[in-house]
């Protein structure tokens, strides 16, 4: 078999003599090779695609899964499911969609318990003013129907007062807990700012016994003390508030490894220790039983905490024997 590449095969018989040869040309459609430059197209193109095509699918669908449960997770969030989480459903996998997912679960994390917060704390405000306002209308009530003047006014001024102080306090408390900022640019003596707090309380407890155990001088720098001013006001007054009548509340003041430590310890009735941390909750009350002067709305320790941590302290409460000690750090700058 002969193959010419201008011309058809041909096909050769040589006969016995060895000079002689028959020779026959075989038409077209029986010339061997006639595909192949398809074939060739297939093998240099078509071979090399069909696991270059899978290849590429397989890190399509290794990509691109993670990035849709992101996005599914994405939609649920800004539909109100804010309990959607992307990293479980990943697996064992370690890259940089895994570190993408971590952030987005984090994220959802913050946003939906600050969600949360401000959902409670409206339902606790509203329920809160209630009652203010109520008494309001009641008075109102009154003197449309020929109360003196003289017994509404009083009763309206506390009344009105009471909801300006709840509404600054939850207005304060909600800036804190969104901005979260750092509060510092103040210099000022620590020592100096307790015993002006001290005195003011005792002169609106003229009979407790505040014992006050400080260093004579104690310079704080870059903090805020419009910030911790409050706080230690509310924290003392709570003490105060607390404590038995013939008992004492103690105040100390110590540096500690270029930490400030104040503690704040009352001879009262404590708190459950299952309750410890929750006391810091908005408009969280233990028990209004044992508070002998019913006032206030439950702000006052969720504000002191919020208002440490905007100057980069920290406030924890733990039982005495009797009593509540407040344990207030704070950076010595």
């Amino acid at each position: 078999m002969h193959l010419y590449f201008d011309y058809n095969p041909v096909m050769e018989i040589p006969f016995i003599d060895k000079h002689t040869h028959f020779l026959i040309r075989l038409p077209e459609r029986m010339r061997p090779g006639a595909n192949w430059k398809h074939l060739d197209v297939l093998l240099q193109v078509g071979l090399p695609l069909l696991p270059l095509l899978l290849l590429t699918w397989l890190i399509y669908r290794y990509l691109m899964s993670p990035l849709q449960r992101l996005g599914n997770a994405t939609r649920k969030f800004s539909e109100g499911d804010h309990k959607v989480r992307v990293r479980p459903s990943l697996g064992s996998r370690n890259d940089e969609l895994t570190d993408l997912a971590d952030a987005f679960d984090l994220m959802a994390e913050n946003t939906g318990q600050l969600i949360i917060k401000q959902r409670q704390l409206i339902a606790d405000l509203s329920h809160e003013l209630r009652t203010p306002i109520t008494r309001i209308e009641m008075a109102i009530g009154s003197a449309k129907q020929g109360i003196a003047q003289s017994q509404l006014l009083p009763r309206l001024e506390k009344e009105t007062n009471e909801i300006r102080t709840l509404i600054e306090d939850t207005l304060t408390l909600a800036w804190l807990e969104n901005e979260k900022p750092t509060l510092t640019g103040d210099c000022f003596d620590l020592t100096e700012l307790i015993e002006v707090i001290v005195e003011d309380a005792r002169f609106e407890y003229p009979d407790a016994t505040i014992v006050c155990q400080m260093p004579e001088q104690l310079a704080m720098t870059n903090s805020s003390q419009r910030a911790l001013a409050p706080a230690l006001e509310n924290l003392i007054r709570n003490a105060l508030k607390y404590s038995p009548r013939d008992s004492k509340v103690s105040i100390s003041v110590e540096v500690i490894s270029q930490q400030i430590h104040i503690l704040i310890c009352d001879q009262g009735k404590g708190v459950p220790e299952e309750l410890l941390d929750r006391i810091f909750q908005p408009f969280f009350r233990v028990d209004k039983s044992r508070d002998k002067n019913p006032t206030g709305f439950g702000l006052g320790l969720a504000l002191a905490r919020r208002q440490i941590e905007a100057i980069s302290g920290s406030l924890r409460a733990s039982n005495l024997n009797p009593g509540l000690k407040m344990q207030i750090t704070l950076p010595r700058k």
